[in-house]
């Protein structure tokens, strides 16, 4: 299982790209601006879309993803997301005002297709499993586990503090490694807890909670503020933990 991050920034700018993760060729994690790194061929070869939440920087790319290669597929892209979620996406972006609604269009052969997934349910698609994972965040919103036949790999989503996510990670006995957020530097701490993202004393309490000693990397950074994110993180820092930036570019093989 290969999952590749095609963004993982909190913004754009600087050749940065927001939050997408693609397995192997035919998944992606959210679809935030790094889907724009495809090439149309790329694009072609997805056929199920995972989203956390209904923020745009999780969704920016799914439209116009639908739109460039939907004539060249043969069945319709499948979106998986809570509820709530896909009644946003029906709502305010697929409603014919904002674009398309692809799940009618073309009549023979419609391009989207929702599928509707409960906190905790698995998916399974070949030797992947998808499994949503609760999360804390200002609207409703997802967390995800991905597992391959050995190993897994949990991505937090957009979150604040959390307790109930640790106690679902630490259940997870091939946890290779943890995809955490941390948004805000300290200084912005309190724009972190109004909307429900992290900063550097808030992610360190909640890794406190987590028993597994594997690898952590922090994604969503705030552009710009990158570094000073990491600095105050490995000032704070009481345990040594395998702590590390998550790279757009990154690969993990698992």
């Amino acid at each position: 299982m290969k999952l590749q991050i095609l963004g993982c920034s909190g913004g754009i700018g600087g050749k940065r790209h927001t939050t997408s993760m693609l397995i192997d060729d035919d998944i992606l994690i959210d679809a935030g601006s790094g889907v724009l790194q495809l090439s149309l061929e790329q694009l072609a070869l997805i056929d199920h879309v995972f989203i956390t939440h209904s923020h745009l920087d999780h969704i920016l790319a799914l439209p116009l993803l639908l739109d460039s290669v939907g004539a060249m597929r043969d069945r319709p892209v499948t979106v998986y997301a809570i509820d709530t979620v896909l009644e946003i996406l029906r709502q305010d972006i697929f409603n014919w005002r904002i674009w398309p609604d692809f799940t009618e269009v073309p009549p023979e052969c419609p391009y989207l297709r929702y599928s509707a997934i409960d906190v905790y349910q698995a998916v399974q698609l070949a030797e992947r499993v998808i499994t949503a994972l609760p999360a804390n965040h200002t609207v409703p919103a997802v967390g995800y586990q991905l597992s391959s036949p050995t190993a897994s790999i949990v991505f937090s989503g957009d979150t604040g503090k959390n307790p109930v996510l640790w106690d679902c990670i630490n259940k997870i006995e091939n946890l290779h490694a943890l995809i955490i957020e941390t948004a805000f530097p300290q200084d912005e701490h309190g724009i972190a807890e109004i909307s429900k993202h992290l900063s550097p004393s808030t992610l360190l309490e909640e890794l406190k909670q987590l028993t597994a000693n594997v690898p952590i990397y922090i994604t969503h950074l705030k552009p710009g503020r990158e570094e000073t994110i990491m600095g105050e993180i490995a000032e704070l820092e009481s345990v040594e933990y395998q702590l590390q930036a998550l790279q757009q570019g990154q690969i993990f093989n698992f």
